[in-house]
């Protein structure tokens, strides 16, 4: 019996290439946790680019977990981790409320450790949510994730830094545009291994376009340390404050719903539905992974949504291709000279392929929606409802403003809060109360009437 997509073992250049696109579609989503955290502590450029690695390796490390896998840990799909964003704003805030800055990563780093280890105990339990996902819900949250995603993609396309003079300007734009042309016409014009690496060359093609425009920076190259090691506790023994401990459980949580609907996602994308065994088992190594990584000066990790949509639009299914790409971040970790060439790549060269690689995910959202069902209302009334609880933080940014900063690490997660509306909704709508209503019959939510401005309304027909 030939073996599924996911467990395929591709030929080596085609395994190194893809793997390194996998890598390249998630780079600067690794990078910016570190960057923005070391930046709120004051790191010197010396700890902070050794920061940065560190996160780098272990990433790399939490994606073999989550690919290869161990025991019954891992998903073992083609699931891409790094450390997630959702951390940032309570990781800064910690750093805020540490008065001596040199204890603020020791901190940081024993409160993900606990969350870690706590996420790990609860993994078995937390994967029973997957019979509450049914397609309308599944469907739901894949398409806000694209959505959520898109606004990244933008960002990027107007540049690094919102402070900068050309932030937006004709030029940025005009090379995501660019990217953007040139991977669409090797998807339509192109066949085979081409066609399935044309993110990549849509990547090198753009950061060439760059040069003239004065937007490749080759100096991360040329300063950059050829061999270095994210030494153990390297920032200090970890501290634990409960506080602290508090406040990344929260992101935890957070994690692990968003781990969740993305490996429902990721298993209705490469047809290897994910069930209780696999999402426990994914929820493993995303904890383990978190745990593990303060020992190398690493933050908590998580699934990258932003690597199902390759996976959606190159149809490369195997789990190998994301091992390679963990291979990758690893010697990025111990090469900061390998880690500075995709970081070489302008920003908004990867906004421009961001654009497809986002764009996919919501599409296969919608593909999943189309089989769940919408010609029932109920099913309609859950999508419209959760789409919009989803899409809040991406549209009104402040409109949590007022809550608690602790509920606000959920509520300002489109994707968390998309979830958990779709969720409830569902069991709402389609579990509780009376069922001697037929959702096939009854009448669509935006359908007329009896009457309308006196005009009866036309019966159906027989």
């Amino acid at each position: 019996m030939a073996d599924h997509p996911v467990d395929e073992k591709l030929p080596a250049l085609k395994m190194a290439t893809t793997g390194l696109q996998h890598v390249a579609a998630m780079y600067a989503g690794v990078v910016a946790p570190p960057l923005i955290v070391g930046a709120a502590i004051g790191l010197t450029a010396t700890d902070l680019t050794f920061l940065t690695g560190a996160c780098l390796f272990t990433a790399g490390l939490a994606t073999f977990l989550q690919t290869i896998g161990v025991w019954k840990i891992g998903a073992r799909l083609p699931f891409v981790n790094g450390v997630t964003f959702a951390g940032v704003a309570p990781m800064t805030a910690i750093v805020a409320a540490t008065e001596d800055k040199s204890d603020a990563l020791p901190i940081i780093f024993g409160a993900v450790i606990v969350a870690g280890l706590l996420g790990f105990i609860a993994a078995p339990v937390f994967c029973k949510a997957v019979r509450f996902f049914p397609p309308v819900v599944t469907g739901t949250v894949i398409t806000l994730i694209g959505i959520s995603l898109l606004p990244v993609a933008f960002g990027w396309a107007q540049g690094p830094d919102p402070a900068a003079h050309d932030y937006g300007s004709a030029t940025n734009l005009g090379l995501a545009a660019g990217t953007l042309v040139i991977v669409l016409l090797l998807r339509r014009f192109t066949r085979g291994f081409v066609k399935q690496i044309a993110v990549l060359l849509g990547l090198v093609a753009g950061t060439l376009i760059a040069i003239p425009f004065g937007a490749t920076d080759f100096g991360p190259v040329a300063d950059a340390a050829v061999i270095g090691f994210p030494t153990p506790f390297h920032f200090g023994a970890p501290q634990f404050q409960l506080a602290a401990i508090l406040s990344l459980c929260v992101v935890m949580v957070v994690s692990m719903t968003e781990s969740t609907a993305d490996m429902l996602a990721l298993g209705e994308i490469v047809d290897r539905p994910a069930d209780e065994k696999t999402i426990a088992a994914g929820l493993r190594a995303d904890t383990l992974g978190s745990a593990i990584s303060p020992l190398f000066n690493g933050f908590m990790c998580s699934a990258f949504a932003q690597n199902i949509g390759l996976v959606a639009m190159t149809k490369i299914r195997s789990r190998y291709v994301v091992a390679a790409g963990g291979g990758f971040l690893v010697l990025m970790g111990l090469c900061p000279m390998a880690a500075s060439l995709i970081a070489v790549v302008p920003r908004p060269v990867l906004g421009g392929a961001g654009v497809v690689l986002f764009g996919s995910v919501a599409a296969s959202g919608i593909q999943t929606l189309v089989r769940a069902g919408l010609d029932k209302d109920n099913n309609v009334l859950i999508v419209a409802v959760s789409l919009a609880v989803g899409i809040i933080p991406i549209t009104a940014p402040e409109f949590y403003h007022a809550f608690p900063e602790t509920a606000r690490i959920v509520l300002d997660s489109g994707i968390s809060t998309g979830c958990v509306a779709a969720v409830l909704l569902n069991l709402v709508f389609n579990h509780l109360g009376p069922r001697d209503r037929d959702a096939h019959d009854v009448t669509h939510p935006m359908e007329a009437g009896e009457e309308i401005t006196g005009v009866p309304r036309t019966p159906a027909a027989p």
